[in-house]
């Protein structure tokens, strides 16, 4: 594996906080909708990598599940702008210094004059918004997201020794009084995340508010970064805002470059270059915008590292003409890379509900704990996810998780594949929608040991296909019990809590339904159900 994309990969802080359930409401047009009160508010900054292109324009796809806060050009260890002023920059052990470019102290590093991805990548948004807006009427104007689009810290790798347009926004939203968690992903580095952290501790620390705000921002500030690409988060965030919410997202199918060597046989039939034309780099605007190998483009001219668009040359042939071959050519079209996917992915609204906690799981994988409680001695009789949470960061046991967790990636990428198609298609009726799924009561149960509880769900089909059900239980913390359930592919299913459970325990149930249309798409619905106190 190569330095860089261990690199673009590699993160290692993980925090458990306790986030109040929150109830989804389905429209009934598509079970991916959620009302605008349940909608996670969310800020991406990007640097202009491939594959940060390629998560972009599958989020933007499902902007109509969350309120975009943001959208910020940064950078990071692998693309910076530059001040303009001739500056010549170095940082040791770079990817210039490690491979041995001999290009730098440069005054800038893989970025184009005049970037602009984001910027295209909505105006794209805004060629297919009529037809987007069609199938779904939660998706945002054009306008709107024109509006966020912003410049951070971007001059230099691991620089935030100034404000910046982009650090602003982030600082005003972190301050705001608006109600909710607010997600900052760092698809780059984080230079625009610490600056704007950096400003709000310069300002207040020395007054009589500074223990308010402090709290304030630990509630509400959950960071989902892409690994630490300019060290801010190791140099400043992490010292100094211990206290902030870091997700890393694990057990989830690659979406990173080279998804498709290391595919199983179930999810590589989506990664061919005959899937990736057909579904998606056919599919309009943002289709033409999608890369995958061999496409004749390049982000900035002359870039060493960026091969990825040239077509009908051998790694070998590669190197003799400069550049530096990190990862085997693959086949033309092909799967190149969305890997900044797990930070986004389990924002959507498809009822797994995995926004809530990061152990919850969805379509981006999950947090996984490396504790375990011991006892419960230390629970209240109410069983509360406080106390057990307070528990699983108290003790060092590993986990041992009693259900495997799902392989999402083939409903995943079928879902990306309807909206895609969505863009191009005028029409409701020439699309497919996903099936409309509920259930029957509260989201959230109590149980005691040994008690049988029964659950229903209703669904229906816009497109008025057929809809089979599935029922299965989902690991979430390593603390979880095994329960017995009956008919798991019926409307209607009965639990039985196991004997041996103990208070605190949950049971996190998910039904899923799969229509018949093409592709198939799938809703989900979770259900909790914890168990009481003696």
């Amino acid at each position: 594996m190569s330095n860089l994309f261990q690199a673009k990969r590699l993160w290692s802080f993980i925090r458990l906080l306790t986030f109040s359930s929150l109830i989804f409401f389905i429209h009934q047009v598509s079970s991916q909708t959620t009302s605008p009160s349940a909608k996670p508010r969310i800020i991406i900054t990007a640097d202009p990598e491939l594959d940060d292109n390629n998560s972009l324009i599958r989020l933007i796809l499902y902007s109509s599940d969350m309120q975009i806060e943001g959208l910020i050009y940064a950078s990071s260890q692998f693309h910076w702008k530059g001040d303009g002023k001739g500056t010549k920059w170095f940082v040791p052990g770079r990817e210039y210094d490690r491979f041995g470019m001999n290009e730098c102290p440069c005054t800038s590093w893989r970025w184009a004059e005049g970037e602009r991805f984001i910027h295209d990548i909505v105006v794209a948004y805004e060629k297919s918004y009529p037809n987007l807006k069609t199938h779904n009427p939660g998706y945002p104007s054009p306008e709107y997201l024109k509006s966020v689009i912003r410049y951070g810290n971007i001059d230099f790798d691991g620089d935030f020794s100034k404000d910046t347009p982009g650090s602003d926004l982030i600082r005003r939203k972190i301050l705001d009084d608006h109600p909710g968690k607010l997600f900052i992903t760092a698809w780059g580095g984080a230079s625009t995340i610490a600056r704007a952290l950096y400003t709000i501790q310069r300002d207040f620390e020395l007054t009589e508010d500074w223990k308010k705000i402090q709290a304030k921002i630990n509630r509400k500030v959950v960071l989902l970064p892409s690994g630490d690409q300019d060290d801010t988060f190791a140099s400043y965030i992490r010292p100094n805002w211990p206290d902030i919410e870091y997700r890393q997202f694990r057990q989830v199918p690659s979406y990173g470059y080279g998804a498709q060597i290391r595919a199983s046989a179930e999810n590589a039939p989506y990664l061919t270059s005959t899937w990736m034309k057909t579904n998606i780099s056919d599919q309009g605007p943002l289709g033409e915008l999608y890369r995958v190998w061999g496409d004749g483009k390049q982000m900035v001219e002359g870039d060493k590292v960026d091969y990825f668009g040239i077509a009908g040359k051998t790694n070998e042939e590669l190197k003799a003409m400069g550049y530096l071959v990190w990862l085997p050519v693959q086949e033309k079209g092909s799967w190149l890379g969305e890997g900044d996917n797990h930070t986004v992915m389990n924002m959507l609204g498809n009822g797994l509900r995995a926004y809530e906690k990061g152990t919850y799981g969805g379509w981006g994988g999950r947090t996984i704990l490396t504790a375990q409680p011991t006892a419960v001695s230390g629970m209240s009789s109410s069983g509360s996810a406080d106390d057990m949470a307070a528990l699983l960061s108290n003790q060092n046991r590993a986990q041992t998780d009693l259900e495997p967790f799902p392989n999402y990636f083939p409903e995943a990428q079928k879902d990306f594949a309807a909206r895609m198609k969505w863009a191009v298609t005028p029409n409701f009726k020439d699309a497919n929608h996903a099936p409309s799924l509920r259930i029957e009561g509260p989201l959230i149960l109590m149980g005691s040991p040994g008690q049988k509880t029964k659950v229903h769900a209703s669904v229906s089909d816009p497109d008025g296909d057929e809809v089979s059900i599935r029922w299965f239980q989902t690991p979430v913390s390593g603390f979880e019990a095994k329960a017995e359930i009956s008919r798991p592919e019926g409307k209607s299913i009965e639990l039985i809590l196991p004997k041996d459970t103990k208070p605190g325990q949950e049971i996190h149930l998910i039904v899923a339904a799969t229509d018949s249309g093409s592709p198939a798409l799938t809703s989900y619905q979770r259900v909790i159900i914890r168990v009481k106190g003696l």
